[in-house]
């Protein structure tokens, strides 16, 4: 038994977790080797007063089948009504719909006002349980007690880490075309619990997470004057970096969160810099009379991937954290924008326009191994999910009034539309909350 009090203090969890049986074994994706066909999995509504257990499980079911990777089955086709969660289910019933797994659980109150949210995750035909959990959090928390057991899930059945408890910061558009008003706004990452964290007065741009902590830095254009900032999301907290001379682009955290690294343009020509927070001093990392931009670190920080137009147009290019070995990595038709490193380390997203489309795309490290992902008219901006499998990016239309998120795995194949209240654009996902 282990109790796990979160740092933010939103949640206090007491996790049991089952001991796991040799036989659901058999309940496995294996996600190492392309597409795999989704796993047919029964979500029973969790037992509660209220509609509160039926809404976690329809978030826990949106959230697996949204992966791609798991088929919730329609709720129809149950053969056995679960009424009690504790108790073994018949496994035969469920056989029978060819459900893999079946998950169960409840809902109940505290006397101090908390909720407790329990599950089971069962292999059918193993006929075992492979876990069993339970958490503690207040009310208003319980969007995130499901995507908390939508990850474990995740994690059980697949071997890896999920993504479903993070968050995605991105920019917020409105109004006009020839007027529009940019804010950075927040939501969960299944489009969820939006709110704004800046005023639409100034030109915001670029927010992108610290890997460390629930903190994101960004561009703004506060009184006309390009500016990077630090905002801690749980204090509100605002800290400018510095008030470079000329433009300033694209920051962004390097892998341990003490520096931001970034693009500043003087004399037509643009150069990345990194600055460390702590002691504020800059550092340049590259001396050309190009553009170069974007930068974004490897996860164990040694080499850093960035665009540059020194070839004549846009093409990215690799350097030693301390800006030796500057190396070309593409070499496709077209232009290479956007790069930004997985976490996992094995692979590097791009956007990539040619034949007057854009399109987002993953290459190897060393340039090798490119695919396509996924092409329209404008798309721009990827970035990764914390386990490295699936991207979001953003897409706008010919005609359309403005860009949209979207969502898409490594496969290719599974391509969705994040729903916001307003346009928007520039996503930049978080690690996994803690």
């Amino acid at each position: 038994m282990m109790n796990l009090l979160l740092k933010r203090g939103v949640m206090a969890l007491l996790v049991i977790v089952a001991a796991a049986h040799s036989a659901f074994a058999e309940v496995r994706i294996n996600i190492r080797g392309g597409r795999a066909e989704p796993l047919p999995i029964a979500i029973s509504d969790f037992m509660s007063k209220g509609d509160l257990g039926p809404q976690i499980s329809a978030v826990i079911a949106a959230d697996l089948r949204r992966s791609g990777l798991f088929a919730p089955i329609d709720k129809a086709a149950f053969i056995e009504k679960i009424s009690n969660p504790d108790q073994q289910p018949r496994f035969d019933d469920w056989k029978a719909i060819n459900a893999q797994a079946l998950v169960t659980g409840r809902v109940t109150q505290e006397g101090d006002g908390r909720l407790r949210a329990e599950f089971r995750l069962w292999d059918t035909f193993g006929a075992t349980q492979m876990t069993g959990q339970q958490f503690f959090t207040q009310p208003e928390n319980w969007r995130r007690v499901a995507h908390i057991i939508a990850d474990a899930i995740y994690k059980q059945i697949t071997g890896e880490d999920g993504y479903f408890d993070t968050r995605v910061v991105f920019v917020s558009e409105s109004g006009p075309k020839n007027a529009r008003k940019r804010q950075l706004a927040i939501m969960d990452q299944d489009g969820f619990n939006v709110r704004t964290l800046t005023n639409a007065n100034d030109i915001v741009l670029t927010p992108r997470f610290s890997p460390s902590k629930q903190e994101i830095t960004y561009m703004s254009f506060e009184n006309n004057q390009p500016r990077v900032y630090l905002l801690q999301l749980e204090t509100g907290q605002r800290e400018m970096v510095g008030n470079f001379p000329g433009m300033t682009f694209s920051p962004r955290f390097s892998p341990d969160g003490q520096r931001v690294i970034m693009s500043l343009q003087q004399e037509g020509n643009a150069n990345i810099y990194t600055m460390d927070l702590r002691s504020r001093t800059t550092t340049r990392l590259t001396s050309t009379a190009a553009i170069d931009t974007s930068p974004s670190y490897s996860p164990d920080g040694s080499r850093i991937v960035f665009e540059s137009d020194r070839g004549g147009k846009q093409q990215l290019y690799v350097m030693g954290a301390d800006g030796s070995g500057q190396t070309r990595i593409s070499f496709g038709d077209g232009a290479y924008s956007t790069p930004v490193w997985s976490p996992r380390g094995d692979l590097i997203a791009f956007t990539k326009q040619s034949g007057g489309k854009f399109s987002i795309g993953v290459m190897k490290p060393d340039g090798s191994g490119e695919r396509i992902l996924t092409t329209g008219f404008h798309n721009e901006g990827p970035t990764w999910a914390p386990n490295g499998r699936v991207l979001m990016f953003f897409r706008e239309a010919a005609g359309a009034g403005g860009p949209q998120l979207y969502s898409i795995d490594l496969t290719g194949y599974n391509e969705q539309v994040i729903k916001t209240p307003a346009y928007a654009s520039d996503p930049a996902w978080s690690p996994l909350m803690e």
